[in-house]
C-alpha cells in the first residue's frame, strides 16, 4: 500500500497506525469456505485494507446459507457461493484486490498467500493444511461455528515477532524528583498516574542536573506506586535539579506456535478463557468439535436437530477422546446441546467469531497486537429455553426457507415469534449497520405483525465507509438510516423497516411518545455517546421495555442487556471519567500536547464561531447588551471587546477586514500576540527564577517566545489557515498562494511589545476570584457606550460563524488547529504531533475498526435471543467486555436491580408508585397542583415523565422517589408556601409521605 487513503481508513488508522497499515498492504489472504462465517471474516478483512483477498468455495448456495450469508439471496440458490458473493465483496473496498477460486484447496494454491483461513472444513483438512502452512511459514487460522458454539485456532509459525503487543500509546509522565541511590527512585508529578508496569522500559529526556539519564538507552523499571518507580543505580549520577520527561518504549516480543495437529490433545496453556464460569465446558468443547468431525466423517451428515441418538454417539466419542486427554470433568449436558444444535447457522455467532477471526488475520499481516495462542472456544447455550422442551413433530423440520439455519436451533415457533417483534434501533452507524444486518438475517420484525424502526440524524461521510459496511461511495451525503434500511431490505425482502432522521431526545417526544414505546417489544442502542444511551435507557425503564446496548473503542468493546424487573438499568449519564484540564493549565501552563490542542480548539471556537455569533446577537437582539452585562464585568469586557473589534475597521483600531490583504494583516498580528507577546508577558510576570526559587518546575514548563519566520512551514501554515478562516467569517475570498501571502506579510507593520505589570492567575480558583480593576471598569463603560450607538449597528453587515468540521481537509479547520497547537507546543518545548494525531485528539475521534463492531453486534443479538425466550434467570444473561488486541474477554452476569424499601415494602427501579395528593382535611389536590408540588419536591429529574390516569393520579418511577421519601426536611420551604398557601411549614416534614398511596 504505497499511499494510505486516510479519508477512507480514517478511524481505523487510529487503531492500527500507518506502519501496521503499510505492512497489511503487502499481504495476500485466502479465506476458504464462504458460508455465513466465511463471508463475515472476508467482509472484515477486506474493509481492513490488505493487498488482496481470495475467497474459495466448491459448494453451491443452499437455503440454510441464507440464515447468515448476507451477500447471498434467493436468486443465488444453486450458484457457487464464492462467485455469487464476489460482486458484493468487491464493492466493500476499492483498494483491495478480490478474486474467487471454485476448485479444491491444494498446496500450490496455499503457497500464493501469507495468511490462510479455513472455515467449514474437515479435521483432516485442518491437520493436513495446518502442517503444510506451519512448515512453510504461512500464517494459518481455523474458524468454525456450529449452532450456538464456535471455535478459533491460530498458528503463526515457529517464531512470530509482535512489534506492538497491545496497541496502546506509550505512557509518559513528568518528573518531580529523582533520588541518588541504588536503586534510584523516580517520583512523577501528581496530576495523573504514570501508567507504567513492572518490567516496562523507559527513556528519559529534558532532565536537568542528573543529565546522565538523558543519554541512557531504555531502562527497565520496577513499579513502587501510582506515582513512583525505581530504576538502576543512580548513586554516582549528578544531583537531580528539576524537569524531565519519562517515556515508555514499546518492546517487541516473539511468540512460538505449534501446528494444529500437535495441539489436539489440549494443552491448557493454549486455551484462552472467555467466561470463567465455563472453563470445563470449553475444555469439553475442544473434544466435542473433534467428535463432531468424526461423526460427519462416518455419517456423511451433521447430527439431526435435537436427535438424542446422534447426541449419544457424539458423547460416546467425546468420552473415548477423553481417555487420552483426561479432563477431570466433562460437561455432558453441553455436549448434547452442542449436538442438538450443530446443524444450525446463526448470524450472531458468526458475527462474533468472524470478528475475532478477522482480527487475527490483521495481527498476522501487521504484526501488531498479541495473537491468539492458540485455541479459543465460545458458546451461548443459554439462548436455548431455560426449561427442557418437548420436541414436537415438525418443530425443527427444515422446509426450504431462509431461516432454516435458525429453525434448526430454536424451532419454527420461535422463528414466528421473531417475526412478530417490534423493535426500535437508535443509531445507524457502525454498530447500527451490523445490528440491522443481523436483524435481517434472523428475521426480526419480518413477520406480518413485526416491524423495526431505525432512527439516525447523521448523513453518510466517506470516513464511514471503512466500517459501516452497508454504505457505498455513491451513498455519501445521504441519510444513514434510509440507506441502511434499503440495504437490509435487499438482504431480506421480508423485513418490515421504517427509517427516521430524528435525534432521540426530549424534542422528539412527540414522535417517540407513550404510544410508540408502549407498542415496542424492545430497543437497541447503537450510539456513540453516554448521554443518548442514558436517555434511551430512561425511556425503556419508564415503559418497562428491554434494551440492548453496546459500544466500541478501537479493539475494545462492551455489551449490556437491560431486562425489566431483573437487571439494573444502564443508569443516568455519568460525568466523564477523564479528568478535565484545568483552565489555568490551558491558558498559561500546558505540559502535554493534549493541552495545546485543546487550547488551539478553544482559539478556533472563540475566533471563528463565538465572536461572530456574539456579533450577530448584538445586531439582532436588543437585550444582548443587558444580558451580557449581567454575566459579570470580566466576561462582559471580553465579549464587548471582541464584538467592538469585529465591527471596526483595522484602520480605525479594530480588526474588521475590508479585503484579503487585511485578513493576512490580522493573521500576522494574531500570530505575534499568541506566540510571542503573550509568552513574553508571562515570563515578565513569572521570571525563570523568582526570589531564588524555580517557579517553572514540575508541571509548569518554562516557555520561550517564538520569532516569526516566513520560511518556517508551520509559521506559514498558521498564517494561511488563520487568514482564510477570518475571511470566511466576513465573506471574503481567500487564497493559498504562499508566495503572494509572503509579499503581503512584508507590508505588515508589527508593533513593538512592552510587558505590563499585571496579575496572572496561577490556579483555577484564582481565575474565578479575579475581579476587574478600575481601568477595566472604565474600558467596559466606554465599550458599552460605543456599542450602544445606533450608527455602529447600521454600518455593519453580517458575520458568518464557522462550525468546526474535522473531516473536510479543504476547509482550513484542522490546518489551523494543527499549526496553532504545534506552535504553542514549541513555545513550551512539548513534542509536536502530526495532523493525523492532532485530528484525533482535537476532533475527539473515537478509534474504530470493523472487527470489534462485528463482534459486539453478535454478542448483542445473542442477548436478544434470550429476551425473546423470556428468560427470567439472571444466570442466563451476559454482559461483556472484550479487547481483541490482546484476546481479553470478561463475560459476566449483569447486575441485579437493587431493591429499595419504601413504607416497609421492597421495590426496584422497575416498580411504579401510584401517587395521589390530598390537602389538609382530606381535600383532594387538583392534578395541576399535584404536578407542581412534585416538581418542587424534586421528585422529578430530567428524564422522568408524568402520566395521567382517569383518576388524575401520577405514575412516578420509584428510582426518582426513593431519594426523597425518607427525607425529614425539604429545602424549598418558601417556594412551597408561595405555591400552596394552604400548606403550613410545620407540616413540611410529613408532607411527602402523606401524599404517597402505594397501590400495588
Amino acid at each position: 500500500m504505497a499511499n494510505i487513503d486516510e479519508d477512507f481508513y480514517s478511524r481505523q488508522l487510529y487503531v492500527l497506525g500507518h506502519e501496521a497499515m503499510h505492512r497489511m498492504g503487502t499481504a495476500n489472504v485466502l479465506i476458504a469456505g464462504i458460508r455465513g462465517l466465511g463471508v463475515e471474516i472476508a467482509k472484515n478483512v477486506i474493509l481492513s485494507g490488505v493487498k488482496s483477498v481470495t475467497v474459495q468455495d466448491e459448494g453451491v448456495t443452499l437455503w440454510t446459507d441464507l440464515s447468515s450469508q448476507f451477500f447471498l439471496n434467493e436468486s443465488s440458490i444453486g450458484q457457487n457461493r464464492a462467485q455469487a458473493s464476489l460482486r458484493h465483496l468487491s464493492a466493500l473496498n476499492p483498494h483491495v484486490q478480490l478474486s474467487s477460486h471454485t476448485g479444491p484447496l491444494d498446496q500450490d494454491l496455499l503457497m500464493q498467500f501469507q495468511v490462510v483461513v479455513l472455515t467449514d472444513s474437515s479435521l483432516d483438512d485442518q491437520k493436513r493444511f495446518g502442517d503444510f502452512c506451519h512448515s512453510k511459514g504461512i500464517k494459518f487460522i481455523v474458524a468454525d461455528t456450529k449452532g450456538l458454539c464456535g471455535q478459533l485456532f491460530c498458528d503463526f509459525g515457529e517464531a512470530f515477532e509482535v512489534l506492538d503487543q497491545d496497541g496502546e500509546a506509550p505512557e509518559s509522565a513528568l518528573i518531580q524528583k529523582i533520588s541518588q541511590g541504588n536503586p534510584g527512585v523516580v517520583v512523577c508529578s501528581d496530576d495523573q498516574r504514570h501508567g507504567f508496569q513492572d518490567g516496562s522500559r523507559v527513556i528519559f529526556s529534558e532532565v536537568q542536573g542528573m543529565t546522565e539519564l538523558n543519554s541512557l538507552g531504555p531502562v527497565e523499571i520496577k513499579e513502587r506506586g501510582s506515582y513512583s518507580f525505581s530504576i538502576g543505580d543512580t548513586s554516582t549520577f549528578s544531583k537531580y535539579e528539576r524537569g524531565g520527561i519519562v517515556t515508555e518504549v514499546k518492546q517487541p516480543c516473539t511468540i512460538h506456535f505449534k501446528a494444529l495437529s500437535e495441539t489436539l490433545t489440549l494443552d491448557p496453556e493454549l486455551l484462552i478463557t472467555n467466561d470463567f464460569g465455563k472453563i470445563d465446558r470449553h475444555k469439553t468443547l475442544h473434544l466435542a468439535f473433534q467428535a463432531l468431525h468424526e461423526f460427519v466423517k462416518n455419517q456423511q451428515r451433521l447430527p439431526r436437530p435435537h436427535s438424542q441418538a446422534d447426541a449419544d454417539i457424539i458423547l460416546d466419542t467425546v468420552k473415548e477422546l477423553n481417555k487420552e486427554v483426561k479432563l477431570e470433568r466433562l460437561d455432558e449436558a453441553a455436549v448434547k446441546q452442542f449436538s442438538f444444535t450443530a446443524q444450525g447457522e446463526l448470524a450472531p455467532v458468526n458475527a462474533f467469531i468472524g470478528g475475532l477471526a478477522a482480527q487475527e488475520v490483521i495481527k498476522a499481516c501487521s504484526r501488531k497486537f498479541t495473537p491468539l495462542k492458540q485455541w479459543f472456544y465460545f458458546d451461548s447455550l443459554e439462548c436455548l429455553p431455560e426449561e427442557d422442551i418437548h420436541v414436537e413433530d415438525g418443530l425443527f423440520a427444515l422446509n426450504g426457507t431462509r431461516y432454516d439455519g435458525q429453525i434448526a436451533v430454536f424451532g419454527s415457533k420461535f422463528q414466528e415469534k421473531l417475526g412478530r417483534q417490534k423493535y426500535f434501533l437508535v443509531g445507524a452507524g457502525a454498530i447500527g449497520c451490523e445490528l440491522l444486518k443481523n436483524f435481517a438475517l434472523i428475521g426480526l420484525g419480518a413477520g406480518e405483525e413485526g416491524h423495526v424502526t431505525v432512527t439516525d440524524m447523521d448523513y453518510i461521510e466517506r470516513s464511514n465507509l471503512n466500517r459501516q459496511f452497508l454504505f457505498r461511495s455513491h451513498d455519501i451525503g445521504k441519510p444513514k438510516s434510509e440507506v441502511a434500511a434499503r440495504a437490509v431490505k435487499a438482504m431480506n425482502p421480508e423485513m418490515n423497516i421504517t427509517a427516521h432522521q430524528n435525534r432521540l431526545a426530549s424534542e422528539s417526544e412527540q414522535v417517540y411518545d407513550y404510544h410508540f414505546f408502549s407498542g415496542l417489544d424492545g430497543a437497541a442502542a447503537a450510539l456513540d455517546n453516554v448521554e443518548a444511551r442514558a436517555y434511551l435507557d430512561s425511556r425503556c425503564v419508564e415503559h418497562k421495555k428491554p434494551m440492548l446496548e453496546g459500544g466500541t473503542l478501537g479493539s475494545k468493546g462492551h455489551t449490556l442487556v437491560v431486562v425489566p424487573h431483573l437487571t439494573e438499568s444502564y443508569g443516568p449519564a455519568k460525568s466523564s471519567s477523564k479528568k478535565e484540564i484545568p483552565l489555568c493549565t490551558l491558558k498559561n501552563f500546558p505540559h502535554r500536547i493534549e493541552h495545546t490542542l485543546q487550547w488551539a480548539r478553544d482559539q478556533f471556537e472563540g475566533l471563528y464561531k463565538h465572536t461572530p455569533e456574539n456579533v450577530m446577537m448584538y445586531l439582532r437582539d436588543n437585550n444582548f447588551m443587558s444580558r451580557t452585562l449581567g454575566r459579570g464585568d470580566v466576561e462582559a469586557l471580553q465579549i464587548f471587546s471582541e464584538v467592538w473589534g469585529s465591527l471596526v475597521d483595522l484602520s480605525s483600531g479594530g480588526s474588521r477586514p475590508r479585503n484579503w490583504e487585511d485578513c493576512v494583516h490580522w493573521a500576522r498580528l494574531k500570530w505575534e500576540t499568541l506566540f510571542n507577546n503573550d509568552i513574553r508577558q508571562l515570563l515578565y510576570c513569572f521570571p525563570p527564577m523568582s526570589h531564588g526559587l524555580p517557579f517553572w518546575s514540575g508541571t509548569k514548563r518554562c516557555p520561550h517566545p517564538l520569532t516569526f519566520n516566513p520560511g518556517n512551514v508551520t509559521h506559514m501554515d498558521y498564517i494561511v489557515a488563520a487568514a482564510n478562516l477570518y475571511g470566511q467569517t466576513y465573506g471574503i475570498s481567500g487564497s493559498t498562494d504562499r508566495a503572494m501571502i509572503r509579499g503581503l506579510l512584508d507590508r505588515v507593520p508589527v508593533p513593538q511589545f512592552t510587558p505590563q505589570s499585571l496579575t496572572i492567575p496561577v490556579t483555577d480558583e484564582e481565575m474565578e476570584e479575579s475581579e476587574s480593576d478600575e481601568a477595566d471598569k472604565e474600558k467596559l463603560e466606554e465599550l458599552t457606550q460605543q456599542l450602544s450607538s445606533p450608527s455602529l449597528k447600521a454600518s455593519i453587515m453580517e458575520m458568518l460563524p464557522v462550525d468546526f468540521e474535522k473531516d473536510n481537509d479543504s476547509n482550513f479547520h484542522m490546518d489551523y488547529i494543527t499549526a496553532a497547537s504545534n506552535l504553542r507546543a514549541e513555545n513550551y518545548d512539548i513534542p509536536a504531533v502530526d495532523r493525523h494525531e492532532s485530528k484525533r485528539i482535537a476532533g475527539r475521534i473515537i478509534p474504530a475498526i470493523a472487527t470489534t463492531t462485528a463482534a459486539v453486534s453478535g454478542l448483542m443479538c445473542l442477548e436478544l435471543y434470550k429476551l425473546l425466550q423470556g428468560h427470567q434467570s439472571i444466570t442466563s444473561y451476559r454482559t461483556a467486555f472484550v479487547n481483541l488486541a490482546v484476546m481479553y474477554f470478561v463475560m459476566s452476569l449483569p447486575s441485579r436491580a437493587k431493591p429499595f424499601t419504601v413504607a416497609g415494602k421492597k421495590f426496584t427501579l422497575w416498580d411504579n408508585f401510584l401517587v395521589e395528593g390530598r390537602r389538609r382535611g382530606g381535600q383532594e389536590m387538583t392534578l395541576e397542583e399535584l404536578i407542581q408540588f412534585v416538581k418542587v419536591c424534586s421528585l422529578f429529574h430530567g428524564t422522568s415523565r408524568i402520566y395521567n390516569s382517569e383518576q388524575d393520579r401520577l405514575n412516578l418511577r420509584v428510582s426518582e422517589l426513593i431519594k426523597n421519601v425518607t427525607k425529614t426536611d425539604i429545602p424549598p420551604h418558601k417556594k412551597m408556601l408561595e405555591l400552596f398557601p394552604s400548606f403550613t411549614e410545620d407540616e413540611d416534614c410529613e408532607l411527602v409521605p402523606r401524599i404517597l398511596y402505594l397501590l400495588l
